[in-house]
């Protein structure tokens, strides 16, 4: 796969979202987060997105200039109104809001509704994990994954993260996990690609294990860790979906296929500042001394170093920044096709 610098793929996004309608700003801080992705390995939820974040934009399914509402309910507490914009684009306004909300009361809870995918769940914890903060995040998605023992998709990936200041060089333990078995974005990746997915990940309409991943999108992911997946999934949905208002399970329209309605995505985060609870630097020495009890742990004789949730992913960025971010022949037609309908100078070469 061949490779590009990540500022240079970031000014080609803020351009063709500009071009689309998104304000400027905005623009920028939707590039952020779909580069960030790829930079830290997560292509699924990178720019691959672009080209169908911007057609429905088009067809009028998002709206680039939406309004965001925010209900404060007492001091910690707001529920917010994503007005059908950009996913990331409200979510990080959101992020901002709770900032200030619990360096004043220690906590500070929101959800959100009326929104669309939002990106990786990381890119939002990390940022504010970079202000001595942990956010517990969690989103729902478009129907991807049955209940356990069912085989029609009721559920999204439904995924959870948190990220967690340390002193080590890889500076966030870093949770990122959908509940699903795998992220429906790599079936969707393997589908562009015209690669089968691995055996178990999927089941078809039937309720069959299949390697289409067009058949594995018609039917149904399977969930983590069996029951206790779906358990989790279900979690998620009571918090992202029933509580804020937003839809619930399979009345949650479908980014690639319902092309004719919004998404109404839900999704909740709770932030806690630190300090609150303890001085920074006493949890960070903490947090620090458990990771060495960790890595200290025997080990199997096959595996050579026992790594920390997000240390890989810290390795990725630092790689993809030298040497470029990977991005696929698919992805690349399609940012190279928006660039001419939108008169856009491509200027992406290889690194």
């Amino acid at each position: 796969m061949k490779r590009y610098d990540p500022e240079a793929v970031k000014e080609v996004v803020t351009e063709i979202a500009k071009a689309a309608g998104v304000p400027g700003q905005e623009a920028e801080t939707l590039a952020d987060s779909l580069v960030d992705a790829d930079i830290h390995g997560l292509s699924t939820h990178g720019v691959s997105r672009v080209n169908i974040y911007i057609r429905r934009i088009e067809k009028g399914l998002i709206d680039p200039k939406a309004e965001i509402s925010f209900d404060k309910r007492g001091r910690s507490v707001i529920a917010v109104d994503a007005g059908n914009g950009l996913g990331q684009v409200q979510a990080s306004k959101v992020l901002e809001q709770l900032i200030s909300m619990a360096k004043e009361g220690g906590i500070a809870a929101a959800t959100i509704r009326n929104s669309q995918h939002f990106g990786a769940l990381s890119y939002y914890c990390n940022m504010a994990a970079q202000e001595n903060m942990i956010l517990i995040a969690m989103t729902t998605a478009e129907p991807s994954m049955s209940p356990e023992g069912g085989c029609q998709a009721y559920f999204g990936t439904n995924p959870i993260a948190a990220s967690f200041p340390t002193g080590k060089a890889f500076n966030f333990v870093r949770i990122d996990l959908s509940t699903s078995l795998v992220a429906r974005g790599n079936i969707i990746a393997a589908q562009k690609e015209g690669k089968a997915i691995p055996l178990g990940w999927a089941l078809d309409l039937e309720g069959n294990p299949t390697t289409d991943p067009d058949e594995a999108l018609m039917g149904t992911v399977l969930t983590m860790a069996g029951h206790k997946g779906y358990a989790l999934a279900l979690f998620v949905e009571l918090f992202s979906s029933v509580l804020s208002g937003a839809a619930i399970g399979s009345s949650i329209g479908s980014m690639y296929k319902d092309m004719d309605r919004k998404q109404d995505v839900g999704h909740f985060f709770c932030l806690m500042d630190i300090d609150a609870f303890m001085d920074v630097s006493h949890f960070k020495k903490r947090v620090d001394s458990m990771i060495d009890e960790i890595k200290a742990c025997k080990k199997r004789p096959e595996v050579e170093e026992i790594l920390i949730p997000g240390e890989r992913r810290f390795q990725t960025a630092l790689e993809n920044r030298k040497l470029g971010i990977p991005i696929g022949t698919q992805t690349f037609k399609e940012l190279e096709i928006l660039c001419e309908e939108y008169k856009i100078p491509f200027k992406l070469k290889e690194k």
